[in-house]
């Protein structure tokens, strides 16, 4: 079905940071699967460790045990703050199980009949249609209403804002069951979270029971160069949502809560992929090998490259490129309005350029490479953006 407008490539294999097209042309990949081939293409142990898992067992069902799915969720326990972990198959579907969760929630721990749920605009939060309901945009929502009811939207960064919400909407009895937040906004534009916004939020939501789910589908497993997203605003979420950059490329996906989250029960929720002994050995390996390779010593370390790379870019640039921003080895270059290039236009030359990159609406250009990117990896990047963005001068 035409679900997508593709750009004129059709890539047939990879390596680390490059892939190659049908006439085997080599291109450095910024996009990394939007956020999610973290250790690059065809990684050896990925690709080691997989074959082993495809002679033992591939998939079974969650009505038994699942070694490499408890494996994995102890690995998560244990370098997070939450106690307990479901596991599905998307960022969506996670986000899903978190929006399910925080109306249990709300029910049973706050009493209340019609939860409602504070998402920030300009968010991001999946297809499915309650994680579609609870996105921040408008050009999402065209032509699918009814959307799914209870969300309620604040400006991203606006304490005082929330505040305002929290204060009228919880004046009489409890009405509000969770905040759903990324740390920073990806599709909306690379926008970070401020920590001192954070910092208060989880105040007010300490003060007034409200649930405070973070969503780390783009942020976690070391892509801000911190395991997750919220180390970076100092605060610890009550639940956070992962996907993306936990496989590797492989699809899975996770809810994540602290034991006073954990209101789910037998029977409320379910997967039958989640947590299939497949996915979780792929998972296992990604979080590993980030570890065993010190990849997150990198990530920082390429950040730091990069984005002096990107100041020098808006200096050179400076009628068109408003500023630059983001964590890590997820950064965007954000366009001036006047101008009339978009992101899109940008991320079409820079195929010219041999260079893949991703729009973050139309106004924002995004990187977010391998976490395994090198050093000569990140200058080539930088001389094929500097040639793209040239050629609309």
């Amino acid at each position: 079905m035409r679900t997508y407008t593709r750009l004129p490539l059709r890539l047939i294999k990879g390596k680390g940071c490059w892939v190659w097209d049908e006439q085997n042309t080599k291109y450095l990949d910024a996009v990394a699967g939007i956020a999610t081939c973290t250790l690059g293409h065809s990684d050896k142990a990925l690709e080691l460790s997989l074959r082993r898992q495809l002679k033992t067992l591939q998939h079974i069902s969650n009505l038994y045990h699942i070694k490499e799915q408890e494996d994995l969720a102890e690995w998560l326990v244990d370098k997070s703050c939450a106690d307990s972990v479901f596991f599905c198959n998307s960022g969506a579907e996670a986000n899903e199980a978190a929006i399910k969760l925080a109306r249990k929630y709300g029910h049973k721990k706050r009493g209340i009949k019609k939860p409602i749920i504070l998402s920030a605009k300009s968010s991001f939060h999946g297809r499915t249609l309650a994680a579609v309901s609870a996105t921040g945009q408008p050009k999402y929502h065209k032509d699918f209403d009814p959307l799914v009811e209870g969300f309620k939207f604040f400006p991203y960064n606006d304490i005082n804002f929330i505040e305002n919400i929290i204060t009228n909407l919880e004046k009489s009895q409890p009405s509000i069951s969770a905040i759903i937040i990324e740390p920073l906004q990806g599709e909306g534009g690379v926008n970070p979270g401020n920590r001192n916004f954070f910092l208060k939020l989880r105040e007010l939501c300490n003060k007034h029971e409200i649930l405070l789910i973070l969503d780390e589908v783009q942020t976690g497993v070391g892509r801000c160069g911190t395991w997750w997203g919220y180390e970076k605003v100092g605060i610890e979420p009550d639940v956070f949502t992962v996907a993306k950059g936990l496989g590797g490329g492989h699809p899975i996906g996770a809810l994540l809560v602290k034991e006073n989250a954990d209101f789910l029960e037998p029977g409320d929720h379910a997967s039958t992929f989640g947590g299939n002994p497949f996915a979780c050995r792929a998972a296992l390996t990604v979080v590993k090998e980030i570890e065993r390779r010190k990849i997150l010593e990198n990530v920082n370390a390429r950040s730091s490259q990069l984005v002096n790379g990107l100041i020098d870019l808006h200096k050179a640039f400076p009628n068109n490129i408003k500023e630059t921003r983001g964590w890590g080895l997820i950064q965007g270059i954000v366009l001036r309005e006047e101008t009339k290039i978009t992101s899109y236009d940008i991320v079409n030359e820079a195929i010219k350029q041999k260079l893949l990159i991703v729009a973050a609406g139309p106004k924002v250009i995004r990187m977010v490479p391998p976490l395994i990117i090198k050093k000569n990896e990140v200058n080539i990047l930088l001389e094929r953006l500097y040639s793209t963005l040239k050629e609309f001068i």
